[in-house]
């Protein structure tokens, strides 16, 4: 027999069963007809249709022969017949299939970068096994605490959160075996409208936050309000009083003013399978490390951590920096990043079983929110992950202060009034922290240039729609006796919400327009191009509609376009060594 296309069955590579289909970039499962079915569910195949008679027959749909025909001389499709059943491709053993540049290139979208945000991509690899892979996957109500789940053409903001539950296999061993689980780890991860950079926000897990009121759905279908706390640690929005990972969204929104579209909660499992299936990562140490307490040890270099090592790694704290957790915050992004190069290099990408294995340990590892509970909708979103280069994906954590309550002992920290607002604002505008050029919209700018009317020729109505009570009114009133905008009136709700203000008009108001929005510091992204309305006498009015970003009359709105200073960053093409 033909050592190469008829060995026994069981002496065939897994990995040379996985082909690359140069025409769509995607690898797609090739076994002899004579080959034992894998264990782990495929996507269900239809019964054989008979062949036609005359010439090589082929697979219903395909541009294959079948099983003793002559081989085809290129990969086929993935086209079929609508309705047509599906057939076992045939094949020779196939050696493994290097991509072209170009689809290389494809196949690099299937990943998306750092804890999580791996999690999510590397499910997008495994989506042959979408039944298998699903329901590996658990997930839990958002309680209405999320906006709806992300959206391909808006910014992203997903909650990550690393659980120190020690429940669950290979769990057991780590600190307080009866903890009911903190949000330990904490960052949340914006990425930007255009995919061209994004930020993950270390938020520590001693910092003091207001917990607020949860919502919490219950196990028979009912909604229970479990009580906030003032001034708790943020570890405590997650576990503690039966709170589930939506109070943890809460307390985020709560603490930075940025709504998050989903959460991922990841276990102890989740560092430690993940580094076992592609074969570990590479981090570096400034110094020798020996902890008793993490049970880390490790020499002044470089090495390649995995399994318990690589668990013990992202844990430890006394041994680097302060010996605090903000020290362990700084090892933890390191490993991100190190996780997220690994993952996005050839040598993962190019393999189609560790890919498997990587989807395989990630959807077993990890807890979602119910708008993203299932691979298809894991796979959307780590496309939109893959799009990010690590060299602008920055890893910086909320700037804080010792907490002065503590006394001599530090335990906890507050936030820094002076610079943390200035990182949650930097976010909410979509600002790179890294050097990159966005993609900016000429014509949304220009709207801003031209000549502007004078004060006293704007005529405006004004609505609330959705800013504080009584806004509408505080604005007609500086309008008019600060600003000159005398030809203004306010006509009170507007009956919509609106997360930010706008400003619609008729194209020949628009310079009533420019010179509103420079009255009142408007960005350009509120000038809204449209139709206006008559006004009480009857006349065309510019139509202004405060939205929930309303500080007050006056306070400006222009949104920052510079990213502020921060203590610490780091991208994720970096190679750091802990000190």
């Amino acid at each position: 027999m033909d050592a190469q296309g008829r060995g026994r069955a069981d002496n065939i590579d897994p990995a040379d069963q996985w082909v690359l289909n140069p025409n769509t970039g995607e690898y797609e499962l090739r076994l002899p007809s004579s080959a034992p079915q894998s264990s782990v569910p495929r996507p269900r195949r239809g019964a054989p249709a008979s062949g036609a008679s005359g010439g090589a027959r082929t697979a219903p749909g395909s541009r294959g022969p079948l099983p003793g025909t002559a081989p085809p001389d290129s990969i086929p499709g993935p086209r079929r017949r609508r309705g047509a059943p599906e057939e076992p491709l045939p094949g020779r053993r196939r050696g493994r299939t290097k991509p072209r540049k170009g689809k290389a290139k494809k196949v690099l979208l299937w990943t998306g970068g750092g804890m999580a945000f791996v999690l999510v991509a590397v499910s997008a690899a495994g989506y042959l096994y979408i039944k298998h892979l699903n329901d590996n996957i658990t997930s839990v109500s958002d309680d209405g605490a999320s906006t709806g789940g992300f959206q391909k053409d808006k910014a992203i903001n997903i909650l990550l959160i690393g659980t120190d539950k020690r429940t669950g296999k290979g769990n057991t061993g780590y600190g307080d075996a009866g903890s009911v689980g903190h949000a330990d780890t904490n960052i949340l991860l914006h990425v930007s409208k255009d995919r061209s950079n994004a930020t993950a926000l270390s938020i520590p897990r001693d910092l003091i936050v207001d917990v607020p009121d949860c919502p919490t759905k219950q196990p028979d279908g009912t909604t229970k309000v479990i009580p906030g706390t003032k001034g708790a640690r943020f570890n405590t929005s997650l576990g503690q009083d039966d709170r589930t990972p939506s109070c943890t969204m809460r307390t985020v929104t709560e603490l930075t003013g940025i709504t998050p579209d989903d959460f991922m909660v990841a276990d102890f499992n989740a560092v430690k399978t993940l580094t076992s299936a592609v074969d570990g990562v590479d981090v570096c140490l400034g110094k020798d490390i020996n902890d008793p307490d993490s049970h880390l040890k490790l020499s002044k270099g470089t090495h390649k951590i995995e399994g318990e090592q690589a668990l013990a790694f992202v844990r430890t704290r006394h041994s680097v920096g302060f010996g605090g957790d903000l020290s362990r915050i700084q090892l933890q992004q390191q490993f991100l990043s190190a996780l997220m190069r690994k993952l996005k290099s050839n040598s993962t990408l190019t393999d189609p079983t560790k890919m498997l294995d990587v989807a395989e340990a990630a959807t077993k590892a990890l807890t979602v929110d119910s708008k993203i509970d299932s691979i298809g909708k894991l796979k959307d979103l780590g496309l939109e992950l893959g799009k990010l280069n690590p060299k602008n994906m920055t890893f910086t954590t909320v700037p804080v202060l010792d907490n002065p309550a503590d006394g001599a002992v530090k335990k906890t920290v507050i936030l820094n009034p002076d610079k943390a607002p200035g990182v949650f604002a930097a976010i909410r505008a979509d600002v790179s922290f890294t050097a990159v050029k966005k993609k900016q919209k000429a014509a949304v700018d220009a709207r801003l240039k031209g000549p502007r009317s004078a004060a006293a020729d704007v005529r405006v109505d004004i609505y609330n729609g959705g800013a504080p009570g009584g806004s509408a009114q505080e604005t007609l009133n500086w309008l008019q006796n600060t600003k000159g905008v005398t030809k203004s009136s306010q006509l009170g709700n507007a009956g919509v919400s609106l997360a930010k203000t706008t400003l619609e008009y008729a194209p020949d108001q628009a310079d009533q327009a420019r010179e509103l929005a420079n009255l009142m510091g408007l960005p350009a992204s509120a000038l809204k191009p449209g139709k206006s309305e008559k006004n009480a006498q009857g006349l065309p009015a510019i139509v202004l509609t405060l939205g929930k970003d309303f500080k007050g009359a006056g306070v400006p709105l222009t949104a920052p376009t510079k990213p502020p200073a921060v203590d610490s960053k780091s991208t994720a093409d970096q190679v750091q060594c802990a000190q």
